[in-house]
């Protein structure tokens, strides 16, 4: 080979990525290419969900001083690292093998935050450490700890890797003592902190238990005005592990995210995020401890995960009541497959914060095992919004002890289980209002291929009576080992096809008042009052 034709390979050989089409080594990350046949046979249109995309350079966060030996404070290292990374146009900031104890870590533009196999990051429990930052929690607009992970207004952003997130939730959160056995209740409370006046519930300082007191509705404090109020409190101002607001082209892959002071995972008006093949692991006795709670999102892919929550595994919201109908950002274009949820209130979730409007959602080949209920939609008077276009198709689950199908618009904010009979019939008993924006409204949701061996009531469709739960369609399912059969209260168009349902009180049970159209097996009942009746329906 001559010297010019060595030089005209060599100059081929350097130019192909260009003449590919994109930067030299820059390419999408994912380590597991996303098969363009998740988007085949949808039932709504939905554009591809970009991915990020990043330069070869990359650095090691030890260059900037950062050491993992799991008592040095590597805050500004981790963060010099990443502004380096985002000044240079881009690339990896890499966290190699160690116990890197640290601070808030910002995300920035353009940076792929990798973590390498047996890396350990471990957020200080140092409440000092997180400034008390405006954001928005539980759908409300507020006040909160600056969160551990956190980026906004970023563009073309991932974390991904094989490494450990550690939100140190137990420094945070309250604990409820029917949550632990007695030994480990004692233990909690001799190690400090104070309980409430009931002795029930244990809070890791006076200001935690101070902020619990101030909030009416939820977690959200009110009354509390002055800086100095805010500071007192702090310790209540637990922040989610990770939040991503406004930002666009997000990849989450490979890592595990664990033990958060509330929410593990929010994602909040973002676009284009990718959930693929992580882990996220919170304590089954966490307090708001919610693995991924999907906010007023469009075009996003949940793959191919493992959820073991403390409260709702897989939720959906919009913002709640006025602030979310305001902000008017519906949580949208999104698909939900080949998930494991191994515990949490519920399975897949939708509500109670969805005043937004949800709508174009794809759930399919997910297994629940032992979550409190399966498949979970929830809401209240007060909400408004409009819950439409669900498609759900193909979940395995077993030993779910209430409902695994449940819609209830007389929601209350308590777990379920936790809310008595007596709360629920209260609410019902109240005066029916007229339909406004507050009025919320769950229609057009389609189920299908549902199996569950263990559980309790096997479905609950709970509408209100000025707002109805409208044209659902439930087909293939079978539910053994239930001990009740399926209730229908405030229904409208409701669709029942295939299903066998074994319970303590009979097989194939159904329970309906105050429906309309309802359809069983092709023979339509057109109207049953409110003293209801029981079909045997297979």
């Amino acid at each position: 080979m001559n010297t010019m034709t060595r030089r005209l390979l060599w100059m081929v050989v350097c130019c192909l990525p260009f003449i590919s089409g994109c930067k030299q080594s820059e390419c999408a990350i994912s380590e597991n290419a996303i098969d363009d046949a998740i988007y085949q046979n949808l039932p709504f249109d939905m554009p591809k969900v970009q991915q990020p995309v990043f330069p070869a350079y990359e650095v090691n966060i030890s260059k900037f001083g950062a050491k993992g030996d799991g008592m040095t404070l590597n805050t500004k290292a981790i963060n010099d690292a990443i502004k380096e990374v985002n000044q240079r146009g881009g690339g990896k900031v890499i966290i190699p093998e160690g116990t890197w104890l640290t601070g808030p870590i910002e995300l920035l533009s353009n940076v792929n935050l990798y973590t390498e196999r047996n890396a350990l990051v471990l957020f200080t429990g140092d409440f000092e450490a997180y400034p008390i930052i405006p954001t928005s929690f539980e759908g409300l607009d507020t006040r909160r700890c600056q969160s551990p992970i956190s980026a906004r207004d970023a563009e073309n952003i991932a974390i991904t890797g094989y490494g450990i997130f550690d939100g140190n939730g137990d420094c945070w959160r309250p604990v409820k003592k029917e949550k632990l056995t007695a030994s480990q209740w004692n233990k909690l409370v001799k190690s400090g902190g104070v309980l409430d006046a009931q002795e029930r519930i244990w809070y890791p300082t006076a200001g935690s238990l101070k902020g619990a007191m101030a909030c009416k509705d939820f977690n959200v404090p009110e009354g509390i005005n002055t800086d100095e109020e805010w500071n007192e409190i702090r310790a209540w101002l637990r922040p989610v592990l990770l939040s991503f607001v406004k930002s666009k082209k997000v990849l989450l892959e490979g890592v595990t995210f664990k033990n958060s002071p509330s929410w593990c995972l929010h994602p909040l008006s973002c676009e284009d995020i990718t959930v693929n093949n992580i882990q996220v692991i919170n304590p089954w006795y966490s307090q708001n401890g919610d693995a991924l709670d999907l906010e007023s999102c469009k075009n996003a892919l949940i793959i191919n995960s493992v959820f073991d929550a403390g409260d709702d595994a897989i939720c959906i919201k919009s913002g709640k009541d006025e602030n979310g109908r305001r902000r008017g950002e519906p949580c949208q274009n999104v698909i939900v497959k080949n998930n494991t949820v191994l515990h949490g209130h519920g399975g897949f979730v939708v509500g109670s914060e969805m005043s937004g409007g949800v709508k174009n959602i794809y759930v399919e080949d997910c297994t629940f095992l032992g979550t409190d209920v399966g498949l979970r939609f929830k809401s209240t008077r007060g909400r408004g919004g409009v819950v439409e276009n669900i498609y759900i198709n193909n979940i395995n689950m077993i030993n779910i002890p209430n409902e695994p199908l449940l819609f209830d618009l007389f929601y209350g904010g308590k777990g379920a289980g936790e809310e008595s009979e007596e709360d629920l019939l209260s609410r019902m008993k109240t005066a029916i209002p007229p339909v406004t924006e507050e009025t919320p409204a769950f229609r057009d949701i389609h189920i299908s291929n549902i199996i569950c061996r263990g559980s309790g009531r096997a479905m609950f469709f709970n509408g209100l009576p000025e707002m109805p739960i409208r044209n659902v369609t439930v087909k293939n399912v079978v539910m053994t080992e239930a001990t009740d059969g399926v209730v229908i209260s405030q229904a409208d168009g409701v669709t029942l096809e295939n299903i066998y349902v074994e319970s303590t009180k009979g097989k194939n049970i159904l329970n309906v008042k105050s429906a309309r159209n309802l359809k069983v097996d092709g023979e339509t009942y057109e109207e049953i009052d409110a003293k209801g009746q029981i079909l045997n329906f297979k």
